[in-house]
């Protein structure tokens, strides 16, 4: 069983981004110039119920090997990439809208979630995220001592 790495802390290395290069000026002129070098970002939804915020985001062709999500309290990382993996040898590609390469979102959370419970899974092209969000109801009794 393949399962999706997470990683939870209070903050997100960005020293593993992925970063941007003058080809993404170019991507747009000569497809092929960025094909694998280009950075992207695939579109995502976010849902909130009482109990939990579901996100659901769709990166189709990435293995769950190159597929991270790092989660704290009040934010969430997903990054990966996506590989090329047909190679037209003396094609001319007259149009290129599939993007291959690193990805990165970062999305923040409309609430703290509690990062015990988390579940993910990735079926059909789709990531689906559901994080429970933290309970603020509990009552914490203060014991206050005198001198």
């Amino acid at each position: 069983m393949n399962y999706i790495k997470i990683r939870f802390g209070t903050g997100f290395d960005h020293s593993r981004t992925c970063g941007r290069s003058v080809s993404d000026m170019f991507g747009s002129v000569n497809p092929m110039f960025a094909i694998g070098q280009r950075r992207w970002n695939p579109p995502m939804d976010i849902y909130e119920t009482e109990e939990e915020i579901i996100i659901l985001a769709e990166i189709a062709g990435v293995e769950k090997e190159n597929l991270e999500i790092e989660i704290s309290h009040k934010a969430i990382r997903i990054h990966g990439t996506r590989n090329c993996n047909i190679g037209m040898k003396n094609a001319t590609y007259r149009l290129a809208e599939i993007f291959y390469g690193c990805f990165e979102r970062i999305l923040f959370l409309p609430t703290t979630i509690d990062t015990e419970k988390v579940n993910a899974s990735y079926s059909n092209g789709f990531l689906e995220i559901h994080l429970s969000k933290q309970d603020h109801t509990a009552i914490y009794k203060v014991e206050i001592q005198s001198d």
